[in-house]
């Protein structure tokens, strides 16, 4: 183990002004495979200085979608609304040894702020995916950290409580690079310890533009209430980006803590790409116990709606009617035996027989498998809607 991975502590600190956030989840998740690996601690920490937007809908939907993917912590929830008096402490001892000033604004509701006395030089920092960066700090002049003594600015509370509570990795998105030169500033003039930063490249949307709510769901709770596994969503979102090598595709949460390492990150954005995400899905349903698979497909399929067929649909792609009408036929009298079924698709051609008795069980094109589909509708119910396909077919 290098110097940069001993006593490893990192944070996850969302902020509660919103349902938690596809990317955010997956840098919590990063988060906490490096820890992981590095038998290092995980804070959790609420970052609700924005009183206006935070709300506590928001902060029970974090813990819950972090609770749901597997995410534990060691400490916390920390809330920055409950932790004024410290803030408070290090902007009097600022003020006092004149890293920080009381600034009289002629603009503006306050009067008064309180601004960090700027040095004006150059700052580099080496970042474990982008390398070394380097920032002229001058342009961002004499910066306000609090509006007065009592009303710290986010980039005051987040170096404090990094201080504070000893963390050595901010491992954060990508739109957290701009930011690290006034943290940087400040933690050198609370006289902190500088964290080694980490930024991970952003999830794109397939525009290759930042996700947002115009390319469909966005947050863990979208997903959640749509059916997805957790364990899909881990393995997807930890692979998001990041590059184990192989051709292995499906990892658990403690395998993919294993095998973490942030020089294996990408660089450049990860696009999010919903069919690998079902892909993902559909393999962790399949390892599902049967009872427990029903019941999620169940949800997810309402078996008391009657099918409304399509003729042109039913038979596989140019499989000749008459042909489907004999495969459909053959399949009624196998509806009981799921091996012997399986076996006839196998000889007669997979597609030729299951599409059409998905369809006819179904009637949609995109479905549960016709097995799952028999199981869940029941024998009669199956034969029945068979007949129906094989009736409308003649």
């Amino acid at each position: 183990m290098t110097e940069e991975t001993k006593k490893v502590v990192v944070r996850i600190p969302p902020s509660p002004t919103g349902y938690f956030h596809i990317g955010r989840a997956r840098t919590a998740l990063f988060n906490y495979l490096f820890a992981k690996k590095h038998g290092g601690r995980i804070i959790f920490r609420i970052e609700d200085t924005d009183k206006e937007r935070s709300k506590k809908e928001y902060e029970e939907d974090i813990i819950a979608s972090l609770h749901w993917l597997g995410i534990t912590y060691d400490e916390g929830p920390f809330k920055q609304s409950e932790r004024g008096e410290i803030y408070k402490k290090h902007i009097q001892r600022m003020l006092a040894n004149g890293t920080a000033y009381i600034s009289v604004e002629s603009e503006g509701a306050n009067k008064e702020v309180i601004r960090l006395k700027n040095p004006n030089k150059i700052i580099t920092f080496t970042d474990l995916i982008h390398g070394d960066i380097t920032f002229d700090t001058t342009e961002l002049k004499d910066f306000v950290i609090a509006r007065n003594i009592d009303d710290p600015l986010y980039h005051l509370t987040v170096v404090v409580d990094d201080y504070e509570m000893g963390v050595t990795h901010v491992i954060r998105g990508d739109d957290g690079i701009s930011n690290t030169p006034r943290q940087i500033l400040l933690q050198e003039a609370l006289g902190a310890i500088r964290p080694v930063y980490a930024h991970v490249p952003l999830i794109l949307a397939p525009d290759r533009s930042k996700m947002s709510a115009r390319h469909g769901a966005t947050s863990l709770r979208d997903f959640r209430n749509r059916g997805y596994l957790p364990e899909a969503m881990v393995n997807f979102l930890g692979l998001l980006g990041f590059n184990p090598g192989g051709e292995r595709e499906l990892y658990t949460l403690k395998e993919l803590s294993e095998i973490f390492d942030l020089s294996r990150v990408n660089k450049a954005g990860a696009v999010f790409n919903i069919d690998k995400l079902n892909w993902f899905n559909r393999e962790y349903i399949k390892l599902l116990p049967e009872e427990e698979r029903l019941k999620l497909v169940a949800k997810e399929f309402d078996t008391s709606a009657e099918p409304s067929l399509d003729k042109s649909k039913i038979s596989w792609k140019t499989t000749p009617t008459a042909e489907t009408v004999a495969h459909l036929e053959k399949a009624l009298t196998l509806l009981a035996d799921k091996d012997a079924l399986m076996s006839y698709a196998e000889s007669a051609g997979k597609g030729n027989v299951l599409w059409p008795l998905r369809y006819a069980l179904s009637g949609q094109e995109k479905s549960p498998d016709p097995f799952t589909l028999i199981a869940l509708l029941g024998p009669e119910e199956s034969a029945r809607r068979v007949q129906k396909a094989v009736e409308l077919l003649k």
